[in-house]
């Protein structure tokens, strides 16, 4: 029987209004200037001036007052070098300032794209059939940046998608740095970060076997202050305490939707963006429910695969992947345990398909070739679309392949479900190729997914549209299973 394709009349698109009020500096010396010049304000003036801001752009951000005081407060180096103390500031005053160094930053204005899916963890309220669902995205502004955002759908009894409007503002988390970090592992990760190493073996050298942020910090300050005359090496330092930054816990507030958060690059290893999240719903071997994602972290030359952990979506746990294994893109973790194991998929190479064992969630080594390109439709590379999925037959992976002209398709592979590394059976073809419609975007003829999901008997797999927007299709289980069992590995 012929496998049906049946594409949902679905598009996310992305969206300009969306907008985040973001820290915006310019450097000490203007810094210095502009506020010098803000305190000469008189004070009718200040309040002429923040007034109608405020007014303004209260309708645009959930509350524009803390924003801007959180931005004064980043100011508190170029105060105290002005001879300022900051709690004399009156509260129109440091708003004024605030505002001069915020600007809107639109976080879809380019594109939204590379989806996952995965079960709400309130299903509530529902008839037979329904099931509600969060969709991750991977959100593209200008220059390029990507963050991490987020949409409800639900999905009826016959796995019709409505995608629900989203909330009237965008927020970013609160940001806590981990308060204790193991040396091992820290340094273990940042060999990996092309750290110079003799900068790498004198901070190691003076930190306890678990230490504090604080601690770390005081004795990268003091190293800069030693080798000031060295700007390259003081640099080196700086990459350091920015390791550090990609350990650290997110927390957005109880009274956000799921489309309010955003998950914007927060350490200076991923300042060019956040990309391509794989969620995944993880079941514990006690039954307990935990969501993981694997992202690329990117800096713009150095790739850092890291790990998010979820319970609820609002409060996010971060932190960097190790070992051998941890390399590169393209990394999805299996949703449970295989005979005590974490699983995971990666791409090491940037070529083939990798499998890999591991007794900690957060630590890959020895990875073990799963799949090479076979068919001429993939030839360049292969890759997975998320994380796979269990069924009765085997796991089934979503899978991406790279052709002639740079044409990524979707195909299928099907693994044994008590030992992953062997396939019992794949698509010869590609299961969706990119047609008219969906060929132009911001990189044409691609189509790539992050995560798919099995409802009422089908798989739905979310993606992008040539790295542009997103949308949905679904096959039916059963008949992919039997036409996977068809084509088994020669």
């Amino acid at each position: 029987m012929r496998l049906y394709i049946e594409r949902k009349p679905v598009k996310v698109n992305p969206d300009t209004k969306r907008v985040i009020a973001r820290f915006f500096f310019n450097g000490d010396e203007r810094a210095l200037e502009v506020i010098k010049k803000v305190l000469q304000f008189p004070d009718e003036k200040v309040f002429s001036l923040i007034s109608p801001i405020l007014q303004e752009y209260s309708k645009r951000h959930r509350n524009i007052t803390k924003i801007l005081t959180r931005h004064c407060k980043k100011l508190k180096k170029q105060f105290a070098v002005l001879g300022v103390d900051f709690e004399d500031i009156d509260l129109y005053t440091k708003l004024l300032i605030g505002a001069y160094f915020t600007h809107e930053y639109s976080i879809e204005s380019a594109a939204f794209f590379n989806p996952s899916i995965v079960d709400d963890p309130d299903q509530t309220d529902l008839v037979e059939g329904e099931k509600r669902v969060i969709i991750s995205f991977r959100a593209v502004g200008e220059g390029h940046i990507s963050s991490i955002v987020f949409r409800r759908a639900l999905i009826d009894s016959k796995n019709n998608i409505q995608v629900l409007p989203v909330g009237n503002y965008v927020d970013e988390a609160e940001v806590v740095k981990n308060a204790i970090y193991v040396k091992k592992l820290f340094f273990k990760k940042a060999a990996y970060a092309q750290i110079d190493s003799s900068v790498l073996e004198e901070v190691e050298s003076k930190l306890d076997e678990k230490f504090e942020y604080t601690s770390l910090s005081n004795i990268i300050r003091d190293s800069k202050t030693l080798h000031k005359e060295n700007p390259a090496r003081v640099v080196e330092y700086d990459k350091v305490l920015w390791l550090s930054d990609t350990y650290h816990t997110i927390s957005f507030s109880k009274d956000t939707d799921i489309s309010d958060r955003v998950i914007f690059p927060i350490s200076e290893f991923e300042r060019k963006g956040i990309e391509d999240a794989r969620f995944v719903k993880f079941i514990k071997e006690d039954g307990k429910v935990l969501y993981y994602a694997t992202y690329t972290a990117f800096d713009g030359s150095l790739i850092i695969p890291k790990l998010v952990q979820t319970e609820d979506f609002y409060e996010f746990k971060v932190i960097p992947l190790y070992g051998d294994g941890a390399q590169n893109k393209n990394l999805a973790l299996f949703p449970r345990k295989i005979n005590g194991k974490y699983v995971m998929m990666s791409r090491i190479d940037g070529w083939n398909n990798y499998l890999m064992f591991s007794d900690k969630v957060n630590v890959w080594e020895n990875p073990i070739l799963l799949k090479q390109p076979r068919y001429d439709w993939e030839l360049v590379q292969i890759g997975n679309c998320g994380s796979p999925i269990e069924t009765e037959k085997g796991w089934i992976v979503i899978t991406h392949g790279v052709g002639p002209m740079r044409r990524y398709c979707i195909g299928v592979s099907l693994l044994d479900l008590d030992d992953p590394s062997k396939e019992i059976g794949h698509l010869k073809e590609p299961l969706i190729i990119p047609n008219n419609d969906e060929r132009e975007g911001y990189v044409p003829n691609v189509v790539y997914s992050c995560g798919s999901i099995i409802s009422n008997g089908e798989l739905i797999i979310p993606y992008g549209l040539s790295d542009y927007s997103s949308s949905f299709a679904t096959v039916n289980l059963e008949l992919l299973l039997n036409r996977l069992l068809e084509n088994k590995p020669d």
